[in-house]
């Protein structure tokens, strides 16, 4: 396996947040990576996409602030971003794109949509467009 040098986490306030920056910070010390930890704001279509969500903001701003933290922890500088999209899936593609990322940790929970288990939009939108590794993390079964 090559080493990653740029990775991205994606997070959302789940559970699944700090062992995915941990495994993460754990992978970026081990081959001098650097870490990047993006929350995005979703935006509906009917409000401007600079429109100010206040709650949403500072609720991702505390979900960084935890990131950072984590990195601290471990010993690696975590570098976050709070992003507002129309779409979750392409805002973590274009972040990819643009920041030139070789792995994107990905953490997800276990959840079930009529009786089957269910990916949700975001992971599926990744694994077919980012141009990169991407690792997916699940939560345990509950």
């Amino acid at each position: 396996m090559t080493h990653a040098t740029r990775i991205l986490v994606p997070i959302n306030g789940n559970p699944s947040d700090e062992e995915v920056l941990e495994l993460a910070c754990e992978t970026a010390r081990r081959s001098k990576a650097q870490v990047y930890a993006i929350h995005v704001i979703e935006v509906k279509r009917t409000l401007p996409l600079d429109a100010e969500l206040r709650e949403e903001a500072e609720r991702g701003e505390d979900l960084l602030n935890l990131a950072e933290q984590v990195g601290e922890r471990l010993g690696v500088t975590v570098h976050t971003d709070l992003l507002q999209a129309r779409d979750v899936g392409s805002a973590i593609v274009d972040e990819v794109l643009e920041r030139g990322i070789d792995l994107v940790v990905l953490g997800i929970t276990y959840k079930k949509r009529f009786g089957e288990f269910d990916l949700g939009q975001t992971l599926p939108y990744v694994l077919k467009h980012a141009p990169c590794r991407v690792w997916v993390c699940r939560q345990p079964l509950p």
